[in-house]
């Protein structure tokens, strides 16, 4: 309890300067030298303003690219330095790979240590982790920014958001808590170490340039560790503090885009409000799941007197709940525990955070983009209430808005439900599956909800590496990426184009506890008619049980 309070204050005493620092970088009219050389050497105008199609086509055509040469860099492996004499990764998991680190999702069929070398490492996942972090933020601001102009045809330049977001945010931040997790003991190196181990014979043991990776992947949102345990391995996380390092790096970005949010808005109380919210979600998963986990709900683990099986000894069970509903209430996907080994309920609350539209708070700019596109969602509710024309921070929410609205709540639905239900259907995903019952249909749901979600957990109990599930996988987690984003930003284009609707005594605040509490009414509302059946063929029937 003293941990989880250390966190909050941690994130409450950055949230004022890290938020407004992050306005300051997206709204300011000069460009730094480094940032001048970077629009020269690519082509870019950095004072040209894109409209609403031409960002998404940059932001699509940017990822879609970044797939193609991240294939490449696993396909050549065996040719480049630092290779450590491993092999070109195959052709569906070298797609599955790339489309998961360009998507922010971070997926992994594989084991880390025994399949990439440093340069694919370093040159191919860690510059991914930056860029799609960097992608990520420069949506939201870019949605943000449709509801603070009017009558404009723009919604600002792609590139620009995408240069500024990782040199002036992401790169010092990342630098900064690469050299904290080395002094706490994360390994930094470039070779391996042969030791001697307690029964007298020679060991392997792998390191690499893990802080450095360790950083962007929390600070980004990303999730993808550079060994198979993830973050449960002593080389990526060793002690307790560096745990709480790692929790603190996760949140603290999405967080603190919620004081961005209100600062760029001119209304800091909205910030607030939508911080309310993923607060009080966030708030629920981390009590539901730890209450689980420390009382040992579950035929296994009251079996075994305590539910420590899949957990490391220096966490135990409250840090390890604390770890798995962050990074599942985000778009990280790191783990510090196994999942398959959570009981059915702490399971089950982080299989719902991410079918929350991981809003709680959400992914680095997909957690904003998110929670307003269910704000807009919210007062479409409330507009059919009380028989008013819907608004939302001065801008009128007409049937053109809703399309959108009601396409990006229904894609990652539809793709985590089509793709599990195939899935399921197959004889051969039986032997795929580690489990029988509730739980393995679990591991099943869990894999796509991660995927057409762009966390990047699994229960880890599935085996995934069959041709099958690398592609369906790898398509879930690239449809779940880029059609919410082209949809946010022709709905950020949409309003861009509006005139402002001046407040009236009809207007419903946004800013208000009422309000919170009918935007959480509505996302779980939401979340529960879509997910129920699914959910209570899986973790509910297995608590139940």
């Amino acid at each position: 309890m003293l941990t989880i309070a250390l966190l909050v204050a941690l994130l409450a005493a950055v949230y004022v300067p890290y938020g407004d620092y992050m306005a300051r970088v997206y709204t300011s009219t000069s460009h730094l030298r480094v940032e001048r050389l970077v629009y020269r050497l690519s082509g870019v105008d950095p004072d040209a303003e894109q409209g609403a199609r031409s960002y998404a086509a940059s932001a699509v055509g940017f990822s879609l690219v970044g797939i193609v040469v991240l294939m490449a860099v696993q396909l050549c492996q065996a040719a480049l330095p630092m290779d450590r004499g491993l092999p070109g990764v195959g052709l569906w998991m070298s797609f599955n790979t790339a489309v998961s680190f360009v998507t922010n999702t971070n997926w992994q069929s594989y084991a880390g240590e025994s399949t990439l070398g440093f340069t694919v490492q370093m040159a191919g996942l860690a510059v991914q982790n930056f860029l799609s972090a960097a992608v990520g933020i420069a949506v939201a601001v870019a949605l943000v920014r449709g509801f603070v102009r009017t009558r404009s045809g723009s919604l600002g330049n792609f590139w620009v958001d995408l240069t500024r977001g990782t040199i002036r945010i992401l790169l010092p931040l990342s630098f900064v808590a690469a050299v904290l997790l080395v002094a706490g003991g994360v390994v930094q190196s470039f070779g391996d170490t042969m030791m001697q181990a307690l029964s007298g014979h020679p060991q392997v043991l792998t390191g690499g340039p893990v802080a450095s990776q360790e950083a962007i992947k929390e600070l980004g949102n990303n999730g993808g560790g550079f060994f198979n345990a993830n973050s449960a391995h002593p080389f990526e996380n060793p002690s307790g503090w560096t745990n709480l390092l790692q929790v603190f790096l996760i949140l603290v970005t999405p967080v603190a885009l919620t004081r961005t949010l209100g600062t760029m808005l001119g209304n800091r109380r909205q910030g607030v409000a939508f911080l309310g919210v993923m607060g009080v979600l966030w708030s629920l998963a981390l009590a539901a799941a730890t209450w689980s986990e420390v009382t040992g709900q579950g035929a296994a683990a009251q079996a075994a007197g305590a539910a420590m099986e899949g957990k490391e000894t220096r966490f135990g069970e409250w840090a390890s709940a604390l770890f798995a509903v962050s990074t599942t209430a985000t778009s990280t996907g790191a783990v510090n525990a196994s999942h398959d080994s959570l009981t059915p309920v702490g399971g089950g609350v982080a299989m719902l955070n991410m079918m929350l539209g991981e809003i709680v708070p959400g992914g680095v700019g997909a957690g904003i983009y998110g929670i307003l596109v269910m704000a807009v969602l919210a007062v479409f509710v409330a507009g059919l209430m009380v028989g008013r024309t819907p608004e939302l921070l001065g801008k009128k929410i007409s049937a053109r808005q809703m399309t959108y609205v009601a396409l990006y709540t229904l894609t990652t639905p539809a793709l985590v439900l089509v793709g599990t239900g195939v899935a399921i259907s197959r004889d051969s995903t039986s032997d795929a599956m580690g489990n029988a019952g509730g739980h393995g249909f679990s591991e099943v749901l869990y894999a796509f909800t991660s995927a057409a979600n762009n966390n990047g957990s699994a229960f880890g109990g599935l085996t995934v590496t069959s041709d099958f599930f690398q592609v369906t996988l790898g398509l879930a987690m690239l449809l779940g990426r880029l059609v919410p984003i082209v949809l946010v930003l022709l709905l950020a284009g949409s309003l861009a184009a509006q005139g402002r609707v001046p407040a009236t005594a009809g207007t419903l605040p946004t800013h208000t506890p009422l309000f919170v509490g009918m935007l959480v009414g509505v996302i779980l509302v939401m979340t529960g008619l879509t997910y129920f059946p699914s959910l209570a063929l899986g973790p509910i029937a297995e608590a139940l049980a």
